[in-house]
């Protein structure tokens, strides 16, 4: 009888570029995969849609033919992506790069799904619709305080983590209580669906908050220069549910109130950049407080990445060198 063939083969080496909007993440990622046979893989929830590419910051049409660019622009606006959606579809790119010799570099900001491809997710069957819809009827009608209350009853351990203007998580909670039948802390605590199996490295951008203050008013202002507002109008004569993922992007709900003659639309940019720098503020909180791996797996930037650098940005040749030197040095 043989023995048993105990070789081992190396894992599949990947990249995590990750951290904040408007860091920097995209330049870095697409100088990289020029330069080390490599493809840019979306882990932004938002740039998966067709819709906005705008105002939600996708790829322009020339950045995807320098290099392959892959799960942007894949959904349609009345689609509603998930982590759970999204897993899946990484996992198939990894194998697509593998067979190809290719090495994928996921980017983006949406820390769930990058920890999901790092750890694995509970597997949690498919929500209904109708559960989903009570769920958002039941928070219009109630409010956050209420549906909070009403949670805790039932799976109190989510709603421990859970804070009244939660309003997606909530909803999501009490759609897979309805659904299923189930709390959602009983899906999570049974074994979950496996991530890549790879050897990650990673860039971690972690700018002071404040350097990215002006960053992100700058570039709400490009976004309007370049037609963001007229996209947004565009999306809206759709007449799609205000509950829908991309209904709620930053920027939609402000030029929403424009277009309604709520407000001026100085006043729908100032709320617009007034809510992309909270939420840049939540994914630098996420990203310090869930890691991408070892300290010495990765490199972290302290300071925005920029083609035409101004004060407190790093200019994207010199990133790139350090990131370069790094992967040389770990045998990329």
């Amino acid at each position: 009888m043989m023995a048993e063939d105990k070789t081992s083969f190396p894992r599949q080496k990947a990249l995590i570029v990750a951290g904040p909007t408007c860091s920097g993440k995209s330049a870095l990622a697409m100088r990289l995969a020029e330069e080390i046979n490599g493809v840019v893989i979306n882990a932004d929830a938002m740039q998966c849609y067709k819709d906005l590419r705008i105002l939600t910051a996708r790829p322009s049409e020339e950045d995807e033919k320098r290099v392959p660019h892959f799960l942007y622009g894949v959904l349609d606006g009345a689609e509603r992506g998930s982590v759970g959606w999204w897993l899946p579809q990484a996992m198939k790119m990894l194998s697509y790069c593998a067979q190809e010799n290719l090495v994928p570099i996921f980017c983006g900001g949406t820390g769930m799904y990058i920890n999901a491809l790092i750890h694995g997710i509970a597997d949690i069957p498919p929500v209904s619709d109708q559960a989903r819809e009570a769920a958002e009827i039941l928070w219009e009608k109630e409010g956050g305080e209420k549906c909070l209350e009403n949670l805790k009853e039932q799976d109190p351990q989510t709603a421990a983590k859970l804070k009244p203007q939660d309003q997606q998580r909530i909803c999501r909670a009490l759609s897979v209580l309805m659904g299923t039948e189930k709390p959602l802390s009983y899906w999570q605590s049974r074994p979950q669906k496996a991530g890549g199996n790879c050897d990650f490295h990673f860039f971690h951008f972690a700018p002071e908050r404040e350097f990215l203050r002006s960053r992100l008013e700058r570039r709400f202002e490009k976004m309007l220069a370049a037609g963001a507002w007229e996209e947004v109008e565009r999306f809206l004569e759709r007449g799609l549910s205000s509950s829908l993922p991309l209904m709620r992007a930053h920027g939609v709900p402000e030029l929403k109130r424009y277009q309604e003659g709520e407000i001026s639309l100085e006043e729908a940019a100032s709320l617009a950049i007034s809510a992309m720098r909270s939420y840049a503020k939540r994914q630098d909180t996420w990203f310090r407080h869930h890691a991408l791996g070892r300290e010495e797996d990765g490199i972290v930037f302290k300071n925005p990445i920029s083609f035409d650098p101004q004060e407190d940005e790093i200019d994207l040749e010199k990133a790139s060198s350090l990131a370069l030197g790094f992967l040389k040095e770990r045998g990329f």
